[in-house]
């Protein structure tokens, strides 16, 4: 089981209303000089907030969701800090989020 950690917000709030491609580049530009693996994605309309478990999320958001997910609790706790209008969360799934490099 691998366990993520989000930030979830409405998609507009975290595309249009907050600079998170910025915060986003700015945290990959780091991971690489640290020569560490990227282990966050940002997530348009995520599925897992359907899940029973965490469903009062879902009901919290109108309209078409956004997430930034990661394997770090401290960077989406940081996140908190940083966005502050988000919701944060964990989840465990049997499925390892994949990208292509």
């Amino acid at each position: 089981m691998y366990n993520y950690y989000f930030a979830v917000a409405s998609r507009n709030f975290l595309i249009n209303e907050e600079p998170i491609e910025e915060i986003l580049r700015e945290r990959t530009s780091y991971y690489k000089s640290i020569n560490k693996d990227i282990d966050f994605w940002f997530i348009s309309n995520p599925t897992f907030i359907h899940s029973p478990k965490i469903q009062d999320i879902h009901k919290k958001l109108n309209g078409s969701s956004a997430a930034i997910i990661s394997f770090d609790k401290n960077f989406i706790q940081w996140l908190k800090l940083r966005i502050g209008f988000v919701i944060i969360g964990d989840f465990k799934s049997s499925f390892l989020i994949e990208t292509s490099k």
